[in-house]
Protein backbone atom coordinates (compact mmCIF):
# COMPACT_ATOMS: atom_id res chain seq x y z
CA UNK A 1 0.00 0.00 0.00
CA UNK A 2 1.64 3.18 -1.08
CA UNK A 3 1.07 6.85 0.83
CA UNK A 4 -1.77 7.91 -1.84
CA UNK A 5 -4.18 4.77 -1.57
CA UNK A 6 -2.79 2.52 -4.23
CA UNK A 7 -2.36 -0.87 -3.44
CA UNK A 8 0.94 -1.87 -5.02
CA UNK A 9 0.90 -5.92 -5.34
CA UNK A 10 3.66 -7.73 -3.26
CA UNK A 11 7.00 -8.81 -5.28
CA UNK A 12 6.59 -12.71 -5.96
CA UNK A 13 9.62 -14.40 -4.60
CA UNK A 14 12.42 -15.02 -7.51
CA UNK A 15 12.81 -18.19 -8.35
CA UNK A 16 15.93 -19.53 -10.93
CA UNK A 17 13.27 -20.41 -13.52
CA UNK A 18 11.87 -16.41 -13.43
CA UNK A 19 13.88 -14.97 -15.92
CA UNK A 20 12.32 -17.59 -18.51
CA UNK A 21 9.33 -17.51 -17.44
CA UNK A 22 6.84 -15.48 -19.23
CA UNK A 23 4.44 -14.83 -16.05
CA UNK A 24 7.17 -13.87 -14.59
CA UNK A 25 8.11 -10.89 -17.27
CA UNK A 26 4.69 -10.05 -16.92
CA UNK A 27 4.41 -9.71 -13.84
CA UNK A 28 7.70 -7.37 -13.03
CA UNK A 29 6.88 -5.24 -15.92
CA UNK A 30 3.35 -4.76 -14.01
CA UNK A 31 4.75 -3.83 -11.13
CA UNK A 32 7.24 -1.19 -12.71
CA UNK A 33 3.87 0.21 -13.93
CA UNK A 34 2.35 0.21 -10.99
CA UNK A 35 5.30 2.32 -8.95
CA UNK A 36 5.53 4.19 -12.26
CA UNK A 37 1.39 5.29 -11.50
CA UNK A 38 1.99 5.78 -7.87
CA UNK A 39 4.92 8.18 -8.51
CA UNK A 40 2.12 10.05 -10.89
CA UNK A 41 -0.42 10.86 -8.45
CA UNK A 42 1.86 11.67 -5.81
CA UNK A 43 3.27 14.65 -7.97
CA UNK A 44 -0.16 15.44 -9.16
CA UNK A 45 -1.71 15.58 -5.29
CA UNK A 46 1.95 17.84 -4.79
CA UNK A 47 0.86 20.05 -7.32
CA UNK A 48 -3.08 20.39 -6.40
CA UNK A 49 -2.23 21.09 -2.85
CA UNK A 50 0.61 23.98 -4.19
CA UNK A 51 -1.77 25.21 -6.59
CA UNK A 52 -4.44 25.27 -3.77
CA UNK A 53 -2.01 27.17 -1.49
CA UNK A 54 -1.86 29.80 -4.16
CA UNK A 55 -5.40 30.13 -4.96
CA UNK A 56 -5.70 31.14 -1.51
CA UNK A 57 -2.77 33.01 -1.08
CA UNK A 58 -4.25 34.86 -3.71
CA UNK A 59 -7.26 35.24 -2.49
CA UNK A 60 -6.32 37.05 0.47
CA UNK A 61 -3.46 39.24 -1.44
CA UNK A 62 -6.86 40.68 -3.34
CA UNK A 63 -8.88 41.70 -0.57
CA UNK A 64 -5.39 43.58 0.60
CA UNK A 65 -5.09 45.30 -2.84
CA UNK A 66 -8.89 46.26 -2.78
CA UNK A 67 -8.56 47.57 0.42
CA UNK A 68 -6.10 50.02 -0.29
CA UNK A 69 -7.23 50.86 -3.86
CA UNK A 70 -10.41 52.05 -2.33
CA UNK A 71 -9.63 55.17 -0.21
CA UNK A 72 -6.88 55.66 -2.88
CA UNK A 73 -9.43 56.45 -5.60
CA UNK A 74 -11.87 58.45 -2.96
CA UNK A 75 -9.22 60.45 -2.17
CA UNK A 76 -7.83 61.32 -5.87
CA UNK A 77 -11.45 62.10 -6.56
CA UNK A 78 -11.22 64.63 -3.38
CA UNK A 79 -7.94 66.25 -5.21
CA UNK A 80 -9.84 66.72 -8.54
CA UNK A 81 -8.83 63.54 -10.89
CA UNK A 82 -11.08 62.77 -13.10
CA UNK A 83 -13.12 59.22 -12.43
CA UNK A 84 -12.00 57.90 -16.09
CA UNK A 85 -8.62 58.15 -15.30
CA UNK A 86 -8.83 55.55 -12.43
CA UNK A 87 -10.50 52.87 -14.82
CA UNK A 88 -7.76 50.74 -16.44
CA UNK A 89 -7.78 51.44 -20.43
CA UNK A 90 -8.47 47.74 -22.77
CA UNK A 91 -4.82 47.73 -23.14
CA UNK A 92 -3.89 47.58 -19.43
CA UNK A 93 -6.19 45.31 -19.03
CA UNK A 94 -5.31 42.67 -22.23
CA UNK A 95 -1.89 43.40 -20.44
CA UNK A 96 -2.62 42.29 -17.30
CA UNK A 97 -4.72 39.28 -18.28
CA UNK A 98 -1.35 37.92 -20.15
CA UNK A 99 0.60 38.30 -17.31
CA UNK A 100 -1.48 36.33 -15.16
CA UNK A 101 -2.06 33.64 -17.97
CA UNK A 102 0.08 31.12 -16.12
CA UNK A 103 -1.83 30.06 -13.37
CA UNK A 104 -2.49 30.96 -9.75
CA UNK A 105 1.20 31.17 -8.98
CA UNK A 106 1.17 34.05 -11.89
CA UNK A 107 -2.15 35.64 -10.37
CA UNK A 108 -0.43 35.94 -6.68
CA UNK A 109 3.41 37.45 -8.23
CA UNK A 110 0.80 39.93 -9.94
CA UNK A 111 -0.81 40.91 -7.46
CA UNK A 112 1.57 41.17 -4.95
CA UNK A 113 3.27 43.53 -7.80
CA UNK A 114 0.53 45.92 -7.28
CA UNK A 115 0.10 45.69 -3.36
CA UNK A 116 3.57 47.36 -3.80
CA UNK A 117 2.40 49.41 -5.95
CA UNK A 118 -0.40 50.72 -3.85
CA UNK A 119 1.72 51.19 -0.79
CA UNK A 120 3.83 53.25 -3.21
CA UNK A 121 0.90 56.01 -4.05
CA UNK A 122 0.39 55.91 0.25
CA UNK A 123 3.45 57.45 0.07
CA UNK A 124 3.12 59.82 -2.30
CA UNK A 125 -0.38 60.94 -1.08
CA UNK A 126 0.88 61.45 2.64
CA UNK A 127 4.07 63.21 1.48
CA UNK A 128 1.40 65.73 -0.54
CA UNK A 129 1.79 69.19 1.56
CA UNK A 130 4.51 68.26 3.48
CA UNK A 131 7.11 66.70 0.52
CA UNK A 132 9.84 64.82 1.57
CA UNK A 133 9.68 66.13 5.36
CA UNK A 134 8.48 62.80 6.60
CA UNK A 135 11.76 60.78 5.09
CA UNK A 136 13.85 63.49 7.01
CA UNK A 137 16.21 61.66 9.49
CA UNK A 138 13.61 61.67 12.73
CA UNK A 139 15.46 64.51 15.11
CA UNK A 140 16.12 67.23 12.16
CA UNK A 141 12.60 66.68 11.38
CA UNK A 142 11.03 67.26 14.80
CA UNK A 143 13.58 69.56 15.62
CA UNK A 144 11.15 71.84 13.32
CA UNK A 145 8.26 71.23 15.58
CA UNK A 146 9.49 71.25 18.80
CA UNK A 147 11.63 74.03 18.48
CA UNK A 148 9.37 77.05 17.74
CA UNK A 149 7.36 75.82 20.32
CA UNK A 150 10.26 75.56 22.75
CA UNK A 151 11.26 79.39 22.10
CA UNK A 152 7.82 80.62 21.98
CA UNK A 153 6.91 81.08 25.81
CA UNK A 154 10.47 81.94 26.37
CA UNK A 155 10.37 84.57 24.14
CA UNK A 156 6.97 86.48 25.01
CA UNK A 157 8.73 86.38 28.63
CA UNK A 158 11.84 87.99 27.67
CA UNK A 159 9.49 90.82 25.88
CA UNK A 160 7.58 91.26 28.77
CA UNK A 161 10.72 91.44 31.13
CA UNK A 162 12.02 94.29 28.39
CA UNK A 163 8.62 96.26 28.48
CA UNK A 164 7.73 96.33 32.30
CA UNK A 165 11.00 95.84 33.75
CA UNK A 166 11.06 93.89 37.24
CA UNK A 167 7.49 93.85 37.96
CA UNK A 168 4.67 92.30 38.69
CA UNK A 169 3.61 91.35 35.03
CA UNK A 170 7.38 89.73 34.31
CA UNK A 171 7.06 88.06 37.99
CA UNK A 172 4.24 86.50 37.25
CA UNK A 173 4.98 85.71 33.32
CA UNK A 174 8.27 83.81 34.69
CA UNK A 175 5.64 82.01 37.06
CA UNK A 176 3.45 81.17 34.61
CA UNK A 177 6.20 79.89 32.34
CA UNK A 178 7.32 77.30 34.34
CA UNK A 179 5.20 74.19 33.62
CA UNK A 180 4.94 75.32 29.51
CA UNK A 181 7.76 73.35 28.61
CA UNK A 182 5.81 70.23 29.35
CA UNK A 183 3.12 71.42 27.42
CA UNK A 184 4.91 72.41 24.82
CA UNK A 185 6.27 69.24 24.81
CA UNK A 186 3.25 67.61 24.28
CA UNK A 187 2.04 69.63 21.70
CA UNK A 188 4.74 68.96 19.51
CA UNK A 189 4.78 65.06 20.14
CA UNK A 190 0.62 64.95 19.24
CA UNK A 191 2.03 67.61 15.98
CA UNK A 192 4.84 65.61 15.14
CA UNK A 193 2.85 62.07 14.75
CA UNK A 194 0.07 63.93 13.15
CA UNK A 195 2.03 65.54 10.56
CA UNK A 196 4.58 62.93 9.34
CA UNK A 197 3.08 60.00 9.53
CA UNK A 198 3.15 58.41 6.07
CA UNK A 199 0.27 56.39 6.33
CA UNK A 200 -2.30 56.19 8.98
CA UNK A 201 -1.44 52.57 9.74
CA UNK A 202 2.34 53.61 10.25
CA UNK A 203 3.88 55.06 13.51
CA UNK A 204 6.27 58.32 13.69
CA UNK A 205 9.21 57.80 15.60
CA UNK A 206 8.63 61.06 17.73
CA UNK A 207 11.76 60.80 19.48
CA UNK A 208 10.64 61.71 23.02
CA UNK A 209 13.92 62.33 24.81
CA UNK A 210 15.24 64.65 21.98
CA UNK A 211 12.03 66.69 21.84
CA UNK A 212 11.53 67.12 25.98
CA UNK A 213 15.14 68.52 26.06
CA UNK A 214 14.61 70.69 23.03
CA UNK A 215 11.26 72.22 24.54
CA UNK A 216 13.43 72.25 28.67
CA UNK A 217 16.79 73.83 27.79
CA UNK A 218 15.62 77.40 26.06
CA UNK A 219 12.56 77.31 28.74
CA UNK A 220 15.85 77.08 31.80
CA UNK A 221 17.70 79.53 30.15
CA UNK A 222 15.16 82.02 30.10
CA UNK A 223 14.38 81.33 33.44
CA UNK A 224 17.74 81.18 34.76
CA UNK A 225 18.71 84.73 32.60
CA UNK A 226 15.26 86.33 34.08
CA UNK A 227 16.11 85.83 37.55
CA UNK A 228 19.43 86.91 37.22
CA UNK A 229 18.21 90.28 35.87
CA UNK A 230 15.68 90.68 38.37
CA UNK A 231 18.17 90.08 41.12
CA UNK A 232 20.64 92.49 39.31
CA UNK A 233 17.39 94.95 39.10
CA UNK A 234 16.66 95.09 42.33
Amino acid sequence: MTETGTAVPASRPAGPATAADPAGAAWADYMAAARQLDGVRRAAATAAGEQARSVAAAREELIAVRERLAPQQSRLRELGVAALSLVPTPPEVTESARAMAGGPAAVLAALRAARGWAEAADDTLAARGLPRLARWPARPRNLLVYGPLALLVPLVQLVLFLATGTGPVSILALVVGLPMPAVAFMAGWLAVGRLFRPRPTDRVDRTPRFGALVCLVPAVLATAGLLLAMLAGG
